[in-house]
């Protein structure tokens, strides 16, 4: 079937975000201020989508852009999106695992991809919520939705980790950095040195060993780090700007490769679930997962974080049960 173009569904681009926290409301701003789309923003909380769509609309008058913005807690007020970007969810807490946060979030994602999807069936699905590769298989299991149409963002602010650090280690401009992160969105995730590089020069020839694997642990933990320095919330500016770059991808159909959580079928030996792979992003979604020629050493780091990740939604299918995976409609 062919997926309609934006012009047949709307004349502007409209992007519904779920979530008014930190990372949500950092999106909203990266995503008018590219001038990608209108947005709604919608939270459960009663004011606060509101206020920041209001601070926004007041911005825009000294910043330059057209698009609009609207805060709201009515999920009518969300029709007819094109892209669906869904952040709500809590956060980890200490003494929390994992699998203890997707029994958590699990039934908030479910629930926002069947109240988004009954407004915007044709919508495109970015997952944020964590844990991420967990989400993005239980928002597909509901979404009734082809795969292509449910992506996960994780691997590109990963990667632009990986490359920052990669930068300040060398000293160089992080524009001149390239590097991909595959894998779960966790502890697990799999940096590759082999596939970075600085100005075309493989980072192996311009770093030893032991440095490129501090740099590799510091990107696995990346998203801690953070949280450990501000001590009262996690990193959003970044994943902000992480998703703002596949919604541009999507809206503008720029055909680009970056890495995001996709539904893979055999390839990189894994099947049946959501895992942090090279993608090429354009209108109808995920248009083809990458294949990229790994390691022996890569692929066994890949094949541990897809055990993990199989692991996670098996645990969470079996604890939230067949009823809650209901499909929407």
């Amino acid at each position: 079937m062919a997926f309609p173009s934006l012009s047949e569904v709307r004349s502007i681009p409209r992007v519904t975000v779920v979530g008014a926290g930190n990372v949500g409301s950092a999106l909203a701003k990266r995503i008018l201020d590219r001038h990608l789309a209108d947005v709604v923003l919608i939270d459960v909380v009663a004011g606060r989508p509101q206020g920041i769509a209001l601070d926004l609309t007041q911005a825009a008058a000294l910043e330059g852009h057209t698009h609009s913005i609207l805060g709201t807690n009515d999920y009518d007020d969300t029709a007819n999106s094109d892209v669906v970007v869904v952040t709500a969810g809590k956060p980890r807490q200490p003494g929390m695992t994992r699998d203890d946060l997707a029994l958590v979030n699990g039934p908030i994602v479910m629930e926002t991809v069947r109240q988004a999807l009954a407004r915007s069936p044709q919508a495109r699905l970015i997952i944020v919520t964590n844990p991420l590769d967990v989400m993005a298989y239980l928002a597909w299991q509901v979404s009734g939705l082809p795969p292509r149409q449910v992506m996960g963002m994780a691997g590109v602010l990963d990667a632009a980790r990986f490359r920052a650090f990669i930068a300040m280690e060398l000293r160089v401009p992080v524009s001149e950095v390239s590097a991909l992160v595959l894998g779960g969105h966790g502890d697990l995730m799999v940096p590759l040195p082999h596939h970075a590089a600085v100005g075309g020069i493989p980072i192996t020839q311009l770093l030893d060993t032991g440095t490129i694997q501090r740099l590799i642990e510091r990107t696995q933990h990346g998203g801690a780090e953070i949280v450990n320095l501000l001590k009262t919330g996690g990193a959003y500016y970044a994943p902000g700007a992480a998703v703002a770059t596949m919604v541009e991808a999507i809206l503008r159909n720029r055909h680009t490769i970056l890495p995001a959580a996709a539904y893979l079928q055999g390839e990189y030996q894994q099947q049946d679930l959501y895992l942090g792979v090279p993608c090429r992003l354009g209108l109808s979604g995920v248009e083809a997962v990458v294949e990229l020629a790994l390691t022996e050493s890569e692929q066994a780091a890949l094949t541990r974080s897809a055990i993990a990740v199989q692991a996670q939604v098996q645990q969470a299918m079996t604890a939230l049960g067949a009823k809650s995976m209901a499909v929407v409609g």
